[in-house]
């Protein structure tokens, strides 16, 4: 028969051990355990067993203070081979009160996200994307005055993003891409914002310049239905180093600024960008796609140092600079897309050879394309327009 005074020290070790963590916490988790569960593959929470300390859970820290407080929380094993957690967020997160990273690995985990969450003010680091959390953002998020780091993106939310998460004073990092936000993006007040990520939603409207700091390093809004000009607020963004607003409704000129910038893809197509394009000095971006736009004027020898160049799908017109056939012929351009405008010639010898490693399409302008060379699919058929086409054209530019 067991000696019971040795059930008596394990009890009363077992009892430390919880005592250790603030019951505020301890009850806090012991909801949050409940309220998820791992997904076949999964075995995140085969360790959470509450009659030891809960510190020593896998994804809890807690400080060194007494009594201990959870400090980070990171939910799932990101080492898992399946995805990691499904159930719903517990309000009880919000009775974290010393928390100051909040984590949810890639998983099922649904539902809305807790309003309690903006209980949490010492929170710098909000991640729970990837999973099927639904509903709209809570504005209460803007209390979270010292949030740095908010990661939405792909889930399922809709509704705007709240003017009180643009408030936030030490943004640093906001994803919220692959949603089905609506609305307008709105202002962005804290100076050391640095990546905004808000693709594939469904914003809408125009930009205001003022509404995105200078200190902005990465900009993704594409696969929206943003619109208006875009100069003013593109001539204040320096640093950045990424950029793509693709797939919008964006109208007026490109600043010549933008092919100047430290990028290595600048993606502007399909969108409604009118008018000559005019970079201020040769564009050593490697990728450059401004097709499907509204693009005027003669190409610019400037853009014949790029490297895959997409011009397809404009108004341009004139003679290809022939600083793009020497490029082509030297292998030196990999893609040069020029179907569907209205050139009307281009200086390249018939017989020349254009290298394997080149795609380059010429179709339907109003020349005839002196070198054979496979288009894309939906370049079409048509070697040349028709030549109605080009007379009216020319007629209107007068």
């Amino acid at each position: 028969m067991a000696n019971p005074i040795v059930f008596l020290v394990l009890a009363h070790a077992t009892s430390l051990a919880v005592a250790m963590l603030d019951p505020v916490d301890f009850l806090s988790l012991q909801a949050i355990g409940k309220s998820l569960r791992d997904t076949p593959g999964s075995s995140f929470f085969a360790s959470w067993d509450f009659t030891s300390d809960p510190c020593g859970f896998p994804g809890v820290l807690c400080d060194s203070s007494s009594p201990n407080r959870v400090v980070s929380l990171s939910l799932g094993d990101p080492r898992a081979s399946a995805p990691g957690l499904t159930g719903r967020l517990d309000p009880a997160l919000g009775n974290l009160s010393s928390l100051a990273e909040l984590a949810v690995v890639p998983g099922r985990v649904f539902g809305r996200i807790p309003p309690s969450l903006y209980r949490l003010r010492n929170l710098r680091f909000l991640a729970v994307g990837r999973n099927f959390l639904y509903g709209e953002i809570p504005a209460d998020l803007g209390l979270l005055r010292n949030l740095r780091t908010l990661d939405l993106g792909y889930n399922r939310l809709t509704g705007p993003v709240p003017r009180a998460v643009g408030s936030l004073p030490s943004l640093s990092n906001l994803v919220l891409c692959h949603n089905q936000l609506s609305g307008p993006v709105p202002p962005f007040l804290s100076r050391t914002l640095t990546r905004i990520d808000l693709k594939h939603n469904e914003l809408s409207g125009p930009i205001p310049p003022a509404y995105l700091p200078p200190s902005l390093q990465y900009l993704s809004l594409s696969w929206n239905r943003l619109g208006g000009p875009v100069d003013r607020l593109l001539n204040r963004l320096g640093r950045l180093n990424y950029l793509d607003l693709s797939m919008n409704r964006f109208t007026g000129p490109i600043p010549g600024r933008v092919f100047g910038y430290p990028i290595t893809s600048l993606q502007l197509q399909r969108n409604a960008f009118s008018g000559p394009v005019r970079p201020a000095r040769q564009v050593v971006i490697p990728t450059v796609d401004l097709s499907y736009n509204r693009l005027s004027g003669e190409i610019p020898p400037e853009l014949s140092t790029v490297r895959s160049l997409y011009l397809n799908s404009n108004r341009f017109a004139g003679q290809v600079p022939g600083s793009f056939v020497d490029r082509l012929l030297g292998s030196s351009m990999r893609v040069l897309y020029l179907q569907h405008n209205f050139l009307t010639g281009i200086e390249i010898n018939p017989t020349a050879e254009i290298p394997v490693t080149t795609s380059l399409c010429l179709q339907y302008n109003c020349m005839v394309p002196p070198v054979r060379s496979p288009c894309p699919w939906r370049a079409g058929t048509q070697k040349t327009r028709p030549t109605w086409q080009c007379r009216e054209w020319r007629r209107m530019r007068g």
